[in-house]
């Protein structure tokens, strides 16, 4: 990392968070808060005066809001955007969106700022850190679904066994990671997937609608008692850790509120212990892009215990400490760029199905 601070820009309407934010991230002497600027308009200009290297972003802003200030970074500077975004249902809908128009990732502004300053300091921190060494990664939309796939999904799939148990853990990149390779996936996949993306409570549930608005296979957020079923994708909700369990009647997801693992919940490294133990060598853990190095240990679990584990390439990811931190530690079996990814989960899932409850699984 460069000896000079990263250089950032702060914008937001609010003239509080305005003082709050470069006092938060301002106590980590590697980052300078070079200016502020309180809507779109100010910001673009203060780019160009100001040459930021990261730009925090409100995106709930009078004058041009910062969507279309997004917008017109990506057209024209392409620098790493964090939105600063609020808790409601319609800050995570916007969020949700800036994080498709190709912003690095976003840091829920805390509810409670007295109790939460500190570790929403902390997170910015590593998030600016991370953008400001990232790539630029732009990932491809998916194309929307056809009129005929949307039709089908109307009818509830029918109840199949899935051939594999596939269980992701993914961080920053994620949400444009995960919509790229389920959008590639076809309605008859046979594999079922279960998802821990690094993302806040109120969040999750309608990151899992918008996956599943772009992807034949039916995506929703993760309960607990939810059937493990081929063509069937599970995102675990923020604040709760997810877990697989095999039982006579069907294999299930089970939700917990457990302490966090690796400073969250959730945690992919509890998601792929839980495939290690319930499933042996039918279980396949993918670890994506992401920060820090949550599911590295546990990707070894499913490889010790005879399953396939699959790390993202750095070439194609976003932020790549998470695969970095399993392939150092010689527990990914195979690194895959994100373009190969759908193709390689496909043939993975045509290999054989998950084995009869009967004949007993490790761990079960």
């Amino acid at each position: 990392m460069s000896a000079q601070p990263v250089r950032v820009l702060v914008v937001d309407d609010s003239a509080l968070m305005r003082k709050l934010i470069p006092q938060m991230i301002e106590t980590d002497s590697s980052i300078q808060v070079v200016g502020t600027a309180m809507d779109g308009n100010f910001g673009l200009k203060k780019i160009e005066e100001l040459k930021p290297q990261v730009i925090t972003l409100d995106l709930e802003m009078p004058g041009m809001g910062g969507l279309d200030m997004l917008r017109a970074i990506m057209r024209r500077h392409r620098l790493p955007v964090i939105v600063v975004s609020s808790h409601s249902t319609k800050g995570a809908s916007v969020t949700l969106q800036a994080l498709s128009l190709g912003a690095f990732d976003f840091v829920a502004k805390p509810t409670d700022v007295a109790a939460r300053m500190q570790e929403s300091a902390h997170e910015l921190i590593a998030k600016i850190k991370a953008a400001a060494q990232s790539r630029g990664i732009q990932i491809a939309s998916p194309a929307d679904l056809s009129e005929a796939t949307r039709r089908k999904k109307v009818q509830p799939p029918a109840k199949r066994q899935a051939t594999k148990i596939i269980a992701i853990g993914v961080s920053t990149g994620g949400p444009q990671s995960l919509q790229y390779v389920l959008s590639q996936l076809p309605q008859d996949f046979p594999g079922c997937i279960v998802v821990v993306q690094h993302m806040p409570e109120g969040f999750t549930e309608m990151f899992a609608r918008r996956l599943d608005d772009c992807s034949a296979l039916s995506v929703k957020e993760a309960q607990s008692g939810d059937i493990l079923q081929a063509g069937r994708v599970l995102i675990c909700p923020g604040s709760r850790h997810l877990k697989v369990k095999r039982l006579p009647l069907g294999d299930v997801a089970v939700l917990s509120d457990e302490p966090r693992v690796n400073g969250h919940r959730p945690s992919a490294d509890v998601l792929f212990k839980s495939v290690a133990e319930e499933y042996g060598p039918s279980g396949v853990g993918v670890i994506m892009t992401g920060m820090g190095d949550d599911g590295a240990n546990a990707l070894g679990l499913i490889k010790a215990a005879g399953g396939t584990t699959i790390a993202q390439s750095e070439q194609s990811c976003v932020v790549f400490g998470m695969p970095k931190a399993a392939i150092e530690r010689g527990h990914a079996m195979r690194i895959v760029d994100l373009q190969a990814m759908a193709g390689t989960l496909r043939a993975q899932c045509s290999e054989r199905v998950v084995p009869d409850r009967a004949m007993g699984a490790t761990g079960a």
